[in-house]
Parts: C-alpha cells; structure tokens; sequence
C-alpha cells in the first residue's frame, strides 16, 4: 500500500494526488501538516529514497526561508537536520510518497510512472 503524503493546499501535491487517481493508484492519505513526520519515518524514508537529506528540505518554503536555512544546512549534521525536519512538516519537501521499497520526494510524473506504472 502507498502512503501519500502531502499539504493538501500545495498545487503540486494537488497535482501529483490527481495523478495517483488518473492512474487509479490506491494510496493512504496524510496530511504533512496535521501528521507531522517523525525523526524516525524521516531516517527510514531518507534511507529508503536514496537522496541526500538536503533534498527532504521544502526550499521554497516561508519557514525554510524564515530560519535562514539555505546558509545554515551546510553546517549542520544529519542528526541535526533530522531532527530540524521533525519539529515542523512545512519544513519537508512535498509530496512523498512512501511504499514499501521506495521513497519518492517531490513530483516529477516521469520518475513517478516508472516506479509505479506497468
């Protein structure tokens, strides 16, 4: 089962969410913002995605650019900076959808169809 995970005022999430039903995918719904992630979901989809942890960060975000991130990443662990994406999910890239082998941040409908599509 997929685990759609998403802000539902996000145009893209808005996107990729008809996408998912276009293609009559079955998916659990989550709402980033009421259900924020924790440091633990974040390490295990970090891990599963293959992505370096700077790609979870929702760069175009008001919070991202509140907290002076872009400057303050690149110091920064990644203990910290997971522990940093838990405190708040507008601060996680979206959406993510999290299956069972994979872990896909973002939506680009290519790389979506070739990890979901026959």
């Amino acid at each position: 089962m997929l685990t759609f995970i998403c802000y539902p005022k996000c145009t893209t999430c808005q996107k990729a969410q008809k996408w998912l039903d276009d293609n009559k995918l079955q998916y659990a719904f989550r709402d980033i913002k009421e259900t924020k992630p924790t440091l633990e979901e974040l390490t295990a989809w970090q891990e599963k995605s293959g992505l370096p942890l700077k790609k979870f960060f929702n760069t175009s975000g008001l919070l991202y650019r509140s907290l002076e991130l872009k400057d303050k990443l690149p110091a920064m662990s990644e203990e910290e900076m997971l522990a940093l994406l838990s405190t708040d999910g507008m601060l996680v890239k979206r959406p993510i959808l999290v299956s069972s082998d994979f872990v896909l941040v973002g939506f680009k409908p290519e790389e979506w169809s070739a990890k979901l599509l026959p």
